[in-house]
């Protein structure tokens, strides 16, 4: 492993895309500091990590503890994220999306600035809800009128808040975006990715401190924890490496002057081929009706019917069948999204047409209808223990946690979400592809890679 790590940086240009990665990161991470012209500094520094709890806590979480320091990144990279996924969903419904992005590069480029101009408007529309956030803790206003943290809106600038923060936190975002594409360009691994995988790691010292210090907690429960988690660690790589490879064969092809059989392939079906987005939808949908319901309970006064609503959405119930009620829907939405957003990103009719077109065949399956019906077939199959899966790693920090009460009632939250399948999915997945890339430039140099294992020993 050291001898691997020295022979990065003994190629020039390999050690150069490392360290512009690194430099591109640190600016990240400095910039979720800088405040918002006219929030007072001072006061974010004591905003309790008590408020990253509900849909805050899951946005916090990818703009790596920015939203709540109030800072010009405060909604980080999601905007860009939202306006892909949308725009991705758009292209299934919208024919001529799907042929201009069939055009090559020019389409793509095209579709790319949709996303752009998608994402100014979603900055827009976010920001101020990051405005109303500090207008809520500053003044009180939704809150039952009682200030949280007043004066964090210096009085001076009260008169025109709105525009500057509106065009500070779009900038940042746009900022964050210009800051991934230089890493995908210039450095090495996908910038956007890597963006997101550093404002996690920024919330690990927080997440930790909010663990050892809860008054619930003990050496052995952390221990016990720690031990989990680098299991979860461990489920989380076989979840995301896990492939069912479908065989192929090609007829024989015209090489010069003779026939020629062509090399058998495969088509490799991931296990978990939507990624973490079931997650992310998911949480997203789980957690609009809390901020309703607390929204209408700061306006609706001290009815006791919102604390019951509300414990329903709380995994940390100590009422089971409310918690209860929270895994069995939190589970079938991650179902429901897993099977919904691998049917986005496969059209079964369209691949078993290529392999018509291109002379492709699976073994003992016609071409055409057959084999259209043969991929739906393997890829419900494949889907459901996928998602199955996916749900566990999703669910496991919540009940961990529980069992464990480990800060159920302080921290709970800001736990889950730095080490909540979400989470553990984006950092393996981005670690994992980061670390291919750095190897195949070892390889290419004749240098040894991370995993020796891989290279083929021995000779015909």
């Amino acid at each position: 492993m050291f001898q691997t790590i020295a022979n990065i940086f003994r190629i020039p240009e390999l050690r150069s895309k490392i360290l512009f990665t690194i430099g591109m990161l640190l600016l990240f991470r400095m910039g979720t500091h800088v405040t918002i012209p006219g929030i007072n500094s001072l006061i974010v520094s004591g905003i309790t990590a008590d408020s990253s709890e509900g849909f805050l806590g899951m946005v916090d979480l990818f703009a790596g503890g920015a939203l709540l320091k109030f800072s010009i990144f405060a909604l980080g990279i999601m905007p860009y994220i939202s306006s892909s996924i949308i725009m991705q969903l758009v292209m299934v419904l919208i024919p001529s999306l799907q042929k201009m992005q069939k055009e090559g590069e020019e389409g793509r480029k095209k579709i790319q600035q949709y996303t752009k101009y998608g994402t100014l408007i979603l900055c827009a529309i976010q920001s101020l809800a990051v405005i109303q956030l500090a207008n809520s803790y500053s003044t009180g206003a939704g809150n039952n009128g009682a200030a949280r943290y007043p004066g964090l809106i210096n009085p001076s600038v009260e008169g025109y808040f709105l525009p500057i923060a509106m065009l500070s936190i779009t900038t940042g975002t746009v900022l964050l975006i210009w800051l991934g594409e230089q890493i995908t360009e210039r450095g090495i691994g996908n910038g956007i990715s890597l963006i997101i995988f550093a404002g996690i790691i920024g919330r690990m010292p927080e997440a930790l401190i909010a663990m050892f210090t809860s008054d619930t907690s003990d050496a052995l429960s952390i221990l016990i924890l720690i031990i989990i988690f680098i299991v979860l660690i461990s489920l989380t790589v076989i979840l995301t490496q896990g492939v069912r490879r479908v065989p192929l064969n090609y007829g024989k092809q015209m090489v010069g002057r003779k026939m020629v059989q062509a090399r058998s392939q495969s088509i490799p079906f991931k296990v978990n081929s939507a990624n973490v987005m079931p997650i992310i939808f998911a949480s997203s949908l789980i957690l609009f009706p809390q901020t309703i319901v607390q929204w209408l309970s700061s306006k609706g006064g001290q009815w006791a019917g919102w604390a019951v609503i509300m414990d329903y959405f709380n995994p940390f119930s100590q009422i089971w069948y409310h918690a209860l009620f929270y895994y069995v829907i939190y589970t079938s939405l991650i179902i429901f999204f897993a099977y919904f957003y691998t049917a986005i990103q496969f059209n079964p009719q369209e691949l078993a047409d290529n392999l018509k077109k291109y002379g492709g065949f699976i073994p003992g399956v016609r071409p055409g209808s057959q084999t259209k019906e043969m991929i739906e077939k393997i890829l419900n199959r494949i889907t459901l223990p996928g998602a199955l899966f996916l749900a566990g790693l999703a669910l496991a920090p919540y009940l961990i946690i529980k069992f464990l009460n480990l800060g159920s009632n302080t921290g709970g939250g800001t736990l889950v979400y730095t080490f909540g399948g979400t989470s553990l999915l984006i950092m393996v997945g981005v670690a994992l592809e980061t670390l291919k890339q750095i190897e195949a430039q070892l390889l290419m140099r004749n240098y040894e890679g991370f995993m020796k294992k891989t290279k083929i020993k021995g000779r015909v």
